[in-house]
């Protein structure tokens, strides 16, 4: 070996040695720079065509958030059109449900292949059908899937959706079991989060009515997919951002405990209550309906009351947020104690389920504060 050819391989050596730390300086730039990988996780509402994941998307984008990747095993290859470009990965599956993932060990896999930091769960609707399926199989079926999730990554961000209606047109047991099910998700939610691999609530189902907002009473219309992703987007943005979410307004079965007041509630002035009656949804024989009691005065309350008068025989079989009671056609709702003191200008929202018979006259609702 020549005197000239060792010294050509020298210089190689000490070039390559000296560039070795200035690679390994900039591996960290690439990794701190990496985007928040986030997985849509559902059924056919996440699937197919799921477009309320474009929406999100786009409102993201054009809010700043573009240090994001939406990641699954499923694309839609952009089958929603909106007039925007937006990520199309997701891990939706149609026909899919919470208790048959599961059973099956379908989520391990799904998760090891996209490497989510966040999972968006809408799950429980293919739950639904049929009504046979005890309310503590799926909320057990939640709970495995969230283990499944600590288990890929122990800081697991996990926000689970309260799930958007189902008509009883579609399914005549469905909206009853909805309504179990989202009444039961604050307080299974509120027992498995952590301060690691926190689970926060999203409320996709208040406002959301299962007939004007869905093609057949299930899966969303453009208008639904707007709503989702209305829904969605203040509570993934906390997550984002690391702070805590406004707590969902359909409230756990269990009330949360709150300290008593350390002073007297000042007296509110009477006929400083106003209240709104809603209807959320119709179906043959039957409606869900809702009712916001609003705070006017400018004293809080410690406590409020509803009444109305069925005009046409409509009965309610079951109600939420409120102890309701109802002697012929009088209604009487009361708070439930957790929800009875309002600030001025503050609103509690109770709802119910009833049956009808055809005719279904809206009436007035009287409020009071105490």
């Amino acid at each position: 070996m020549s005197r000239r050819f060792r010294s050509l391989l020298l210089s190689a050596a000490l070039a390559a040695v000296a560039g070795a730390p200035i690679l390994a300086a900039a591996e960290p730039a690439r990794s701190a720079a990496a985007p928040v990988r986030i997985m849509p996780l559902g059924d056919s509402i996440t699937a197919g065509p799921g477009c309320w994941r474009a929406v999100l998307w786009h409102r993201l984008q054009t809010a700043g958030q573009t240090g994001v990747d939406f990641v699954g095993g499923v694309s839609d290859g952009g089958g929603c059109n909106p007039g925007y470009s937006y990520d199309t990965d997701h891990e939706g599956h149609g026909g899919y449900s919470a208790t048959g993932i599961a059973a099956n060990d379908q989520l391990p896999p799904w998760l090891a292949a996209a490497r989510p930091d966040v999972v968006m769960m809408h799950l429980g609707t293919n739950d639904m059908w049929g009504g046979y399926l005890p309310l503590a199989d799926k909320l057990a079926a939640f709970t495995k899937l969230v283990g499944q999730m600590r288990a890929n990554n122990p800081d697991m961000k996990i926000i689970v959706a309260q799930i958007i209606p189902m008509s009883a047109a579609a399914c005549a047991t469905c909206p009853a079991d909805v309504v179990a099910l989202n009444n039961a998700i604050p307080g299974w939610a509120a027992g498995l989060t952590t301060a690691r691999s926190p689970i926060v609530v999203a409320d996709l189902w208040t406002g959301y009515d299962a007939v004007a907002d869905n093609v057949d009473g299930v899966h969303p219309n453009s208008t639904g997919f707007q709503k989702m992703a209305d829904r969605w987007y203040p509570v993934l943005t906390n997550v984002l951002a690391g702070t805590a979410p406004t707590p969902p307004t359909t409230s756990p079965t269990t009330p949360p405990s709150s300290p008593p007041p350390t002073t007297p509630q000042p007296t509110t002035p009477a006929g400083a209550c106003d209240a709104v009656y809603r209807v959320v949804s119709e179906w043959t024989g039957g409606f869900q309906g809702e009712v916001t009691v609003r705070n006017g005065s400018a004293a809080p309350s410690s406590a409020w009351t509803a009444t109305f008068t069925f005009p046409d025989g409509q009965r309610i079989s079951q109600a939420w947020n409120a102890t309701v009671t109802q002697s012929g056609a009088a209604v009487r709702a009361r708070d439930a104690g957790w929800n009875g003191v309002l600030a001025p200008g503050g609103s509690a929202t109770f709802g119910f389920l009833a049956s009808s018979n055809g005719t279904d006259t809206r009436p007035a609702v009287a409020c009071a504060l105490g």
